[in-house]
């Protein structure tokens, strides 16, 4: 957390971030309550998330599993209630942890992490909500599925590994319009009948509310650089 923030300042932009996704929703037409704000709390430590729990906030993302199992077992130990999502790659090694770990999986991508999160699903016998990424830009360096890929690639991982694909994620590359890919996520979540759309960051959440967003994950906004 940044020396100068303190935690009256955290609870504060938490509040400042929800009033203004409530402005959103109803500009847009929509319910404030159908999104639902992740605190994206990677390389935060449990000091700095504290004001946020505290605030009541209870859904939270990471991005890496190892560093969430650094510290979220002993931030759960005190808020039982907390709700923890992936939302950074994942690779099929990691699955095991993933699934003990994690409430929802946002980065399902490709047919092996499918298929190692549905086994591990099925030996721990959990329920995970797992959303299926989409590289919006067909960005090389980034993670996803090809947009025209993606019904068929939800259809695989609904049919054949039996996930409970509740939507989709996306990440718009830094130098385009935002909306244009938030809009194209909108579309192909509705051509495969999904409800949920996690898109939108600390510098554009607003913008991906007006185009359905029922997840927008907000760091820097909440707690600042590190």
């Amino acid at each position: 957390m940044d020396e100068n923030m303190s935690t009256d300042s955290t609870a504060e932009r938490l509040r400042d971030v929800k009033n203004a996704m409530a402005e959103s929703a109803v500009a847009a037409g929509r319910d404030g309550d159908d999104v639902a704000l992740i605190a994206v709390s990677k390389t935060h430590d449990f000091d700095a998330i504290r004001p946020a729990l505290d605030a009541g906030q209870r859904v939270f993302g990471e991005n890496r599993v190892q560093e969430a199992q650094g510290k979220w077992p002993a931030i759960r130990a005190e808020y039982p209630d907390a709700e923890l999502h992936l939302i950074g790659p994942l690779q099929s090694n990691k699955a095991r942890d993933a699934v003990a770990l994690f409430d929802w999986i946002h980065t399902i991508d490709r047919e092996k992490i499918a298929g190692a999160i549905a086994r591990e699903i099925a030996a721990q016998n959990r329920n995970i909500c797992c959303l299926v990424q989409v590289n919006t830009g067909m960005e090389p360096q980034k993670a996803g599925v090809d947009p025209d890929q993606a019904q068929a690639f939800v259809n695989t991982c609904q049919t054949k590994y039996s996930l409970t694909i509740k939507g989709l994620m996306c990440i718009p590359p830094l130098d385009e319009e935002a909306a244009l890919h938030f809009a194209l996520l909108q579309k192909i979540a509705k051509e495969c009948g999904l409800p949920v759309l996690s898109m939108g960051m600390s510098a554009d959440y607003e913008k991906a509310i007006a185009f359905g967003a029922t997840h927008v994950r907000v760091g820097t906004a909440i707690f600042g650089t590190r």
